[in-house]
């Protein structure tokens, strides 16, 4: 793999905001801050269309911060706000979807998802904060979870308000779909597992691939079960392996820093939940008739198990939770049923 975002990778190691780059003729990445956050920025997509006016891939976080770095970025570009056309969503999470509606509101542009992303935007807009607290607090208790630790973890719905208040999308893309981006030929192409909904998008003429967190440079992105049902790691697999012969010339990911080498880091992602998978095995081999919740405490973290507590604790039960649900679907373990399942190895 071949990093060519070098001034995204030095910044990246500097721990500073990288600058605003032109990638090609008409395309711009904006670096956008995430506030309190790990992964520090997201790389906005910018481009000019045939006729005038810009096209998003993503919008960023839902702050004020975050809305004065891409409005800054657009001035830097020649451009405003009220230029954007139209924005093009990877997934429902608040650093790719939080400013879509103020862009929205200062542009007229409209919003498009997958309909399996839009689907929970809509349901967590109309059902509100308290709902979506309920829900996961249920949830997690599902999967072990002593009922007190799972509502402190989640907190209060007043947490969750952006979540409840970002932008219901206009229109929906499906798989294969090409983008309203005049000048531009962008094939949507449906990548499940981060999200149910997430899309990618390939730039068919300038052979570039917008990974959005499908595939990103140094890590893997968090792969999570949640109240609906389904084998999201299983998704996320298949997904990559969907995309892992397009051999773009560049990669062009929401986080970190842009590369070389598609089917390179597809190959280091699929096997490093391979290994995730086979820990878990051992964990489960060692610790029988655990819950989720018990076995994630049994795994190699980034850090010490004990300092993992509200969202990061929840990212990593439903994670293992994730990996739990494909093993069984594998055949390799067998749950206990009931309201809280507990696991063992399948007898062979």
């Amino acid at each position: 793999m071949e990093i060519t975002g070098t001034a995204q990778h030095d910044a990246w190691q500097a721990r500073a905001l990288p600058p605003v780059e032109q990638v090609r003729e008409g395309l711009w990445s904006i670096p956008v801050p995430i506030p309190h956050n790990p992964l520090r920025y997201n790389s906005i997509y910018a481009f000019a269309l045939d006729g005038g006016g810009l096209g998003l891939i993503d919008t960023g976080w839902g702050s004020d911060e975050s809305w004065a770095a891409l409005t800054a970025g657009l001035a830097a570009i020649g451009g405003d706000v009220a230029d954007v056309r139209g924005a093009l969503v990877t997934h429902l999470h608040f650093d790719h979807l939080g400013l879509a509606g103020r862009v929205r509101e200062a542009s007229g542009a409209w919003i498009a998802m997958h309909p399996a992303d839009a689907s929970i935007v809509g349901d967590l807009t109309t059902r509100g904060a308290q709902h979506a607290v309920d829900t996961e607090v249920q949830f997690l208790i599902g999967l072990g979870a002593d009922p007190d630790e799972a509502a402190s973890d989640v907190g209060s719905a007043d947490s969750f308000g952006g979540w409840t208040t970002m932008a219901v999308p206009d229109l929906m893309l499906e798989d294969g779909e090409h983008a309203d981006f005049p000048g531009w030929r962008l094939r949507a192409l449906h990548t499940p597992g981060h999200t149910p909904g997430h899309l990618c998008f390939a730039e068919e003429d300038a052979r570039l691939f917008f990974s959005g967190d499908h595939v990103l440079p140094r890590i893997s992105p968090n792969i999570s079960t949640g109240a609906r049902a389904g084998d999201p790691l299983r998704d996320f697999l298949d997904s990559l392996a969907a995309v892992r012969d397009l051999d773009p010339d560049e990669v062009l990911p929401a986080h970190e820093w842009r590369f070389r080498g598609l089917a390179d880091r597809v190959d280091a992602l699929t096997a490093h939940h391979e290994r995730r998978l086979a820990e878990l095995l051992t964990a489960i081999a060692a610790n029988p008739h655990s819950t989720p919740w018990q076995l994630a405490a049994h795994l190699t973290w980034s850090r010490p198990w004990e300092q993992y507590e509200r969202r990061m604790r929840i990212f990593a039960v439903t994670e293992t939770d994730a990996h739990v649900r494909l093993l069984a679907s594998r055949g390799l373990i067998t749950s206990s049923g009931g309201p809280v399942p507990t696991w063992t190895l399948a007898v062979r």
